[in-house]
């Protein structure tokens, strides 16, 4: 085991993939369609900056349309930004950087009056024109705008994209981002991308410019149950890491405490049951219809959601069973149908009626709180590089973030991100990336691949070893599980490239293949970097803290842990991952002349 070096920089590590077979050039290229993404493109736009939009799916396929609650910002009567910032830190667990939920809270409420003149339409009050505001988890006022009830995403979703569609921006739509593109002096330079089915582009391909803004959403699908959509492979945060760039709060994985419990074989995404459910007065009961979250915290139900998470768990492993309930029939057939049609459709989809019975609930991975390490400009440790969104650790989330504070987290930074863009004086600049970056695909340092099969695995170790409940025995298996799938796929890859690789009558039996670059191949490769990365952190973390329960280390412990651990990936696929001196972040500039406290290497996904 090697050190890796000095932080940030290319590695010159990259997925196996054919080289580009063509190319368009722009002054910026957003990778992401969701309300993040959407935004910083409609920005950069709008500042005159030639921008291409790079999506997974369709333009409104991403996490953001998932999202039921809503966006929470300080508009009611009474309320205020001090306020949102207080619950947001209470919530974060000491790991929040106070400068960025600042930035949240103030510029909030103006970002979202901005949605609204450009054409999204919140929920009101009766009888009235002011928005009508919920309350959830965490917070102790009502401050959750919502829309359609509980399909707020969906509208958020609806206007943003009507938006891009009329202001004529170009998309790629059904194309997967490979790696970023860096010029000889390591400056952005663009991406590769692989475009599925037939369009104006197919296959692999590459947009040169001089700025990228990762807003590719999380990677829920590293677990097998999960509230996330199909994409959500961890798609940017790998891209990143390969990049040279920094992630951290990786371990800080948010369970949402109720999404519907489909079994103990339920695999994929899972209907989630909002929380804003539990915000109009709906109870966590047992079989018995005991409420267990009376006397657990001050707000009960809507505590925020790690303690919630915790408390369905204990109460689960006390019983026997595998999960609880949630109980809300004191609703009525027709505020479920109002506020809560989306909800209603689902659960009676699984065959659970709400209005008549309890519905039964379990935690499932839900959101990442750490991500790609931003300023609070959206800049990341890799010049010319942006991200923002669930992607990002912008620092406002800390070690558990507060219920609907990501659609507004995604919607601010995405704006601060564009006006960052806007200053710079890249526009028109055709970037040229380094030869290495565009060819030699097949060279050493070419990343092997996983088999497609492979992701069920990876789901399955890190659902056993790194779920809800971790400890120091369960995280060790889990790293060694990955391990061994990484070797598999390392030993496969070498077996291919060697000399009389297609062996003889006489040869010794080769291992599996190596599978050949394609989608699948590619998402299961991501899936298992950022898999084997939130492990490492998490056998690190030796504390509880937020949404990072450690059983065998159960206090939450300030003196040692109360800071960040700042991981990235050298060239020689190592590790390196920093422990920062308090619970600041240092800036993203100038991070590879720091001292760097208490380092460690970790072999590299």
């Amino acid at each position: 085991m090697t050190a890796s070096g000095t932080g940030t920089g290319p590695t010159g590590i990259r997925l196996t993939a054919p080289a580009p077979g063509w190319s368009i050039t722009a002054d910026v290229v957003v990778v992401g369609s969701g309300v993040a993404g959407l935004t910083a493109a409609l920005r950069c736009a709008a500042a005159g900056r030639r921008t291409v939009v790079v999506t997974k799916a369709r333009l409104d396929d991403g996490s953001t349309r998932w999202a039921q609650g809503g966006i929470a910002a300080a508009l009611g009567d009474g309320d205020t930004p001090e306020q949102h910032l207080a619950d947001t830190l209470v919530a974060g667990a000491g790991l929040c950087d106070e400068a960025a939920v600042r930035a949240l809270v103030t510029e909030g409420p103006d970002a979202v009056h901005r949605l609204i003149g450009a054409g999204a339409r919140f929920d009101t009050a009766p009888g009235s024109d002011e928005i009508a505001l919920a309350r959830e988890g965490g917070h102790h006022r009502r401050r959750i705008a919502h829309a359609g009830g509980d399909a707020t995403g969906a509208e958020i979703s609806r206007a943003l994209v009507t938006a891009v569609r009329t202001a004529g921006l170009r998309t790629i739509e059904n194309a997967l981002v490979l790696d970023l593109l860096t010029d000889a002096h390591g400056r952005t330079a663009g991406v590769t991308l692989h475009v599925m089915g037939e369009g104006q582009h197919d296959g692999v391909g590459a947009v040169h410019a001089p700025a990228v803004v990762l807003a590719t959403g999380g990677m829920g699908q590293v677990f097998s149950a999960t509230t996330n959509p199909a994409v959500s492979t961890g798609d940017g945060v790998a891209l990143a890491l390969r990049a040279g760039a920094e992630v951290s709060d990786l371990e800080f994985v948010q369970f949402h405490p109720t999404v519907l419990y489909l079994g103990p074989d339920a695999e994929g995404q899972q209907p989630l049951i909002s929380e804003a459910v539990r915000g109009e007065g709906a109870y966590l009961v047992d079989a018995a219809g005991t409420r267990f979250m009376v006397g657990q915290h001050e707000l009960a139900e809507l505590a925020p959601r790690d303690i919630v998470a915790k408390a369905i768990m204990r109460r689960a492993q006390e019983q026997g069973v595998e999960h609880m309930y949630l109980d809300a029939r004191h609703f009525g057939a027709e505020m479920w149908g109002h506020r809560f049609p989306t909800i209603l459709a689902a659960c009676r989809s699984h065959g659970i009626d709400p209005v008549t019975e309890p519905i039964p609930v379990a935690p499932a991975a839900h959101y990442a709180s750490g991500g790609v390490r931003t300023d609070l400009h959206g800049r990341t440790t890799v010049p010319g590089l942006y991200a923002c969104g669930e992607v990002a650790c912008t620092g406002v989330h800390g070690a558990n973030r507060l219920a609907s504070n990501s659609l507004l987290e995604g919607l601010v930074f995405a704006e601060r991100i564009a006006a960052d863009i806007a200053s710079d004086g890249a526009a028109g600049r055709v970037p040229e990336p380094a030869p290495s970056a565009v060819e030699g695909r097949g060279a050493p340092r070419a990343l092997p691949l996983l088999a497609p099969e492979t992701r069920a695995a990876v789901q399955r170790i890190m659902t056993a070893g790194a779920g809800v409940l971790r400890s120091a025995g369960s995280l060790a298996r889990a790293a060694a599980d990955l391990d061994g799938l990484h070797r598999a796929a390392t030993e496969a890859a070498l077996a291919a490239q060697a000399p009389g690789a297609a062996g003889g009558a006489d040869a010794p039996p080769a291992p599996a293949k190596a599978p050949e670059p394609g989608v699948e191949a590619w998402e299961a490769t991501n899936l298992l970097c950022v898999a084997r990365v939130l492990v490492a952190a998490a056998q690190r973390r030796e504390e509880t803290r937020g949404c990072h329960w450690r059983e065998d280390h159960p206090e939450r412990d300030d003196a040692s842990w109360r800071r960040h651990f700042r991981i990235t990936l050298g060239a020689d696929r190592a590790l390196d991952i920093r422990t920062t001196a308090t619970a600041d972040f240092p800036p993203t500039t100038g991070t590879t002349s720091q001292p760097a406290p208490t380092p460690d290497t970790e072999p590299a996904p």
